[in-house]
């Protein structure tokens, strides 16, 4: 916003959607969003996944069609706020496998969003990725290679052979998020459909 500085603090000042993408509030709690796209209404519950907020939530779920699972690209290299030794994609990780083995969820689709694509490609021209991920074989300074290899590491936590993980590499500001969603959930019913008139 600094380069903005000018633009937001006139006293006529009406944020753009740009603006409004990049604002920032940490959840805590439960926050459920109600929303209509394409004349179906969705029911959307946002909720903090920092560990001390999960013990609000992670009981609450039950016969949920999908799991949105965001995961910052660019914290590879940065430790948790709660422990300052536990590395941050670890941590999504460990939370990923648990939530996508937990029964509540056996038939829930997964939604995978990488996000911050934009920061790590800035970020792996001087932070290498194989310094914290050993098995990393790729290109140091390559973020298409970095991205696809922490996408591995995560579908690789699935089980389940039959359960469908939907990815999308994104960044915060990518309006088209939602589409994606909508097409996914969409699928899920689907095959939750196909599975239940044994079509599949």
């Amino acid at each position: 916003y600094l380069n903005d500085l000018d633009r937001v603090s006139t006293p006529n000042y009406l944020p753009t959607e740009q603006d409004i993408l990049r604002v920032r509030v940490p959840t805590t709690g439960i926050i459920e969003y109600p929303f209509d796209l394409e004349q179906i209404i969705f029911r959307m519950v946002d909720v903090g996944g920092q560990r001390s907020e999960r013990r609000k939530w992670i009981h609450c779920f039950e016969n949920v069609t999908s799991i949105m699972f965001l995961v910052a690209l660019s914290e590879y290299d940065q430790v948790l706020v709660e422990c300052d030794n536990e590395n941050r994609m670890e941590e999504s990780k460990a939370l990923f496998r648990t939530i996508i083995t937990y029964p509540w969820f056996t038939n829930s689709s997964v939604i995978l969003f990488l996000n911050k694509k934009d920061l790590l490609e800035e970020k792996i021209m001087y932070s290498h990725l194989v310094d914290y991920f050993p098995e990393f074989d790729g290109s140091p300074r390559d973020p298409i290679a970095a991205r696809e290899f922490i996408l591995k590491m995560f579908v690789d936590l699935n089980p389940d052979a039959d359960k469908i993980i939907y990815s999308h590499f994104t960044c915060a500001t990518d309006t088209e998020n939602i589409r994606f969603v909508f097409a996914a959930v969409k699928d899920t019913i689907l095959q939750i459909n196909l599975k239940e008139y044994n079509l599949v």
